[in-house]
């Protein structure tokens, strides 16, 4: 047996919101704060998991909070260990590593309060959230190449940065990016060239020819709330989750979980692909996509002709809800920009990008905008890995729909602005609990995590595959009925 003891993620520094302006501060176990901060006026518990995502929802002007509680008597690395996003935590060959931050925690959090809002029970399983695409995959941790192989981190002169090569586009940007034509194995020559480039600088040149890139910051960005919230129609008195009209425009994996996280709360869910270019996931698992997209209707159109525009703005105006995750600049192309329509009372847009619709030119996958937000594991010698497997997707589905559904609920006429980067960097600063060493030991079976605080031990779990109710829809199997003129959603998209 060998044993190796290995320290919980160091305290991260707490928002301003909470210590005040200052030097940033940090918490130790017992509610002190070191660093030269100012003391907090806030209990310990009020800076925890609950209290955080109570935090987030205020912003959304009164939506219902859940009720204020004790922290529940659990330990986050424990939890990070059940979950089997451990598993995919740490290097190729060697241990897994221990959580960044309380992810699994913050999820279980955002799970209880979407509950909340819904009236109703959600089975939002950390587990399933943070490792069911790896689960239904077979993915494996791989330390600096991503669980899906597609995103590398990279060492520069002064830093890190991670390159997302995921599309056949990217690859053939390589020669580009490097100003020469002999390019024999794109990774190896990007990895040459990085390592005499500043991080920022190179990540800055690979982002100008459009492919996804983030240079890691020494500290996770200070994000107190994960999303930015504007006006776009009138409130109303608010719209009941059971029965909403949901269009989902969104691909992938963050949009689609949060219409998934949507439709088991009780709303219709339609998914509206271009005939031209479906969702991409479609070709991948399709143990997990049927997951994901299970009891969703499915209209397919052709939006580059003005019939399929038309169709598309007509499902537009009688949604409750959209969800979307284009850069503002292609809907504005379609002119279907949430700005310029006609919106109904009480509307809830949610536009999830990698960096904000205030960077509309910065494209972001799962695991880059993790990089960018500071959410990554560290292996024994410092060294950075990914963290799970394209962390900032899934989290952002979770806080896109409790974004969404806080809205709804109150009133909505809103604008949900979902930068993934943020999402990432609110979970990465999100302070930690403080229990002390938690040794990481190899034993016969596996890898187990020790807790001495509660003197539990937790076995380090596989990731585990979600299992779907049933087969998502054909694509564009429900377009003749749903775009039928005798139909209700075409009633409700009639100009008022």
């Amino acid at each position: 047996m060998t044993r190796r003891d290995v320290r919980g993620a160091p305290p991260r520094s707490l928002p301003e919101a909470v210590v005040g302006p200052g030097p940033r501060a940090r918490q130790c176990g017992d509610g002190r704060v070191l660093d030269g901060g100012s003391p907090s006026s806030a209990p310990l518990a009020e800076v925890g998991p609950a209290e955080t995502v109570r935090r987030w929802l205020r912003t959304l002007g009164g939506s219902p909070l859940p009720p204020a509680a004790a922290p529940a008597p659990g330990c986050p690395f424990l939890d990070w260990a059940a979950s089997g996003a451990m598993e995919l935590t740490g290097e190729e060959d060697g241990p897994p590593v221990l959580t960044p931050g309380p992810m699994v925690s913050l999820v279980r959090e955002a799970g209880a309060a979407l509950e909340h809002i819904a009236g109703r029970l959600l089975p939002v399983d950390p587990a399933l959230v943070l490792g069911g695409r790896a689960g239904a995959m077979n993915l494996t941790r791989r330390g600096r190449t991503s669980a899906g192989g597609t995103t590398r981190l990279l060492r520069a002169s002064d830093g890190w940065c991670a390159v997302s090569l995921s599309r056949r586009d990217d690859l053939e940007l390589v020669p580009a990016m490097l100003g020469r034509a002999d390019v024999t194995d794109p990774w190896q020559e990007l990895t040459t060239v990085v390592r005499g480039a500043r991080a920022s600088e190179f990540t800055d040149h690979v982002r100008m020819f459009g492919v996804p890139a983030a240079s890691l910051p020494p500290e996770p960005p200070l994000v107190d709330v994960p999303w930015q919230v504007s006006t776009i129609a009138p409130a109303t008195g608010g719209v009941q989750l059971e029965g909403a009209l949901v269009v989902d425009l969104s691909s992938l994996w963050a949009g689609p979980l949060c219409a998934h996280l949507l439709g088991l709360a009780g709303a219709r869910v339609v998914k509206v692909e271009s005939t031209r270019r479906p969702d991409g996931a479609r070709a991948g698992s399709r143990r997990f996509y049927d997951w994901l997209h299970f009891g969703h209707e499915s209209v397919a159109v052709d939006f580059t002709v003005p019939a399929g525009r038309g169709v598309l703005a007509d499902l537009l105006r009688a949604a409750d809800v959209v969800i979307e995750a284009s850069r503002p600049r292609a809907l504005a192309q379609l002119g279907l920009a949430p700005e310029r329509l006609d919106h109904r009372a009480g509307k809830v847009w949610v536009s999830i990008t990698g960096y904000g619709r205030g960077r509309p030119d910065r494209v972001a996958f799962g695991d880059d905008a993790a990089v960018a937000g500071g959410l990554v594991g560290r292996s024994a010698d410092g060294r950075p890995v990914f963290c799970a497997d394209a962390v900032a997707d899934p989290l952002t589905g979770v806080v896109a729909a409790l974004g969404a559904m806080g809205a709804l609920v109150q009133g909505g006429g809103r604008l949900i602005d979902v930068s993934m980067r943020n999402v990432a960097a609110a979970f990465a600063a999100a302070p930690p609990a403080d229990h002390g060493p938690h040794p990481v030991r190899t034993v016969a079976a596996g890898t187990v995590v020790d807790c001495p605080a509660l003197g539990r031990t937790q076995a380090v779990l596989p990731p585990r595959a979600p299992v779907a109710e049933g087969t998502a829809a054909v694509m564009g199997a429900d377009t003749a009925r749903i775009l039928s003129p005798s139909t209700e959603l075409r009633r409700r998209s009639a100009p008022r």
